[in-house]
């Protein structure tokens, strides 16, 4: 079985969509994460929803998670605010590491390779430098258990 047969629809986002619309489309669909592309939808990044959550906690909370509990709700819930007129890009590493991405000839056993290499939830299936789907960790786990 090759990539091209596991994709599955999947939404996109360039490097300059609004960073709130990313992350509310993200929470929407319940997605690990997702892949940014630019120019011509040529893959650039993906983008882990954990990539997010540490773009909005406070540095000073994330070395000493202790603090998180001395914060009040309405705080807290200002964080979010953080996303506020900030683009897709700024939430990306300032040296996005190699693109978790595959060839659409390339087998499971690939996939499933970069996948775990680079502990990414999702490879971008490409051809032709361009994206024709994407493949989550939880639809190649759902092939692998049937077999």
């Amino acid at each position: 079985m090759h990539a091209s047969e596991l994709v599955e629809e999947y939404p996109l986002v360039g490097i300059d969509t609004d960073a709130l619309e990313a992350t509310q489309t993200m929470a929407k669909l319940r997605l690990p994460g997702l892949v940014v592309t630019e120019g011509e939808g040529r893959p650039y990044a993906v983008l882990p929803a954990s990539q997010v959550v540490k773009f909005v906690v406070p540095q000073y909370i994330q070395a000493d998670p202790s603090l998180a509990a001395v914060i009040d709700e309405p705080a807290a819930d200002r964080i979010a605010a953080q996303l506020a007129g900030k683009k897709v890009r700024d939430l990306l590493p300032t040296h996005p590491a190699e693109l978790p991405t595959v060839a659409a000839d390339d087998t499971v056993l690939e996939l499933a390779a970069v996948m775990a290499r680079m502990r990414s939830p999702l490879v971008a299936v490409v051809s032709d430098d361009r994206i024709i789907g994407v493949v989550t960790a939880s639809r190649l786990l759902s092939l692998i258990s049937a077999s």
